[in-house]
């Protein structure tokens, strides 16, 4: 055993005759024929690699258009979409409209003048219970029953077909 600080000891030169020259050689030169065409073999592959690997390149550029292409479409159904919600909104919004207006047109009306301001309180439905009675001198059975009381307010001189 050599210790690290110690160099091994010399290869002393061996001598060889002419026939070990020429196995030794043929040895040698059968080795290098060997690894040559391992070496030719793998050019074929690697050849094949890299043009297997062009392929997917271009695969790839092709499968970037059409996620952009992809992308632009989503985007402009997105937008398509949000508009297409607004729509339906508005169209929710016209066909209650005419209902609306259909419920209040067939409403039976009663639209009372000479009422003087805050004699309600805070309740103006029970404040025409208990005194549209008293101003008509009638009973009323079944008792008056109200949708809505609406206080509207006094005419104003700039709107005298108002309200």
């Amino acid at each position: 055993m050599t210790s690290p600080h110690t160099s091994p000891p010399p290869i002393e030169p061996t001598t060889m005759s002419d026939e070990d020259h020429s196995t030794t050689m043929d040895r040698i030169l059968q080795d290098i024929t060997t690894v040559s065409r391992r070496i030719e073999g793998m050019d074929g592959s690697i050849t094949s690699l890299t043009l297997e690997t062009k392929s997917m390149r271009s695969d790839i550029v092709g499968f970037q258009a059409r996620v952009t292409g992809l992308e632009q479409r989503m985007g402009s159904l997105e937008a398509q979409a949000t508009v297409s919600q607004d729509r339906d909104q508005d169209l929710l919004y016209l066909r209650s409209k005419p209902t609306d207006t259909e419920d209040r047109s067939q409403r039976e009306n009663i639209r009372l003048h000479g009422i003087p301001e805050n004699k309600e309180a805070t309740d103006m439905q029970a404040f025409l219970s208990s005194t549209l009675p008293k101003l008509t001198s009638m009973d009323f059975d079944p008792p008056l029953e109200f949708q809505r009381a609406l206080r509207i307010g006094p005419k104003h001189s700039d709107n005298p077909s108002g309200p």
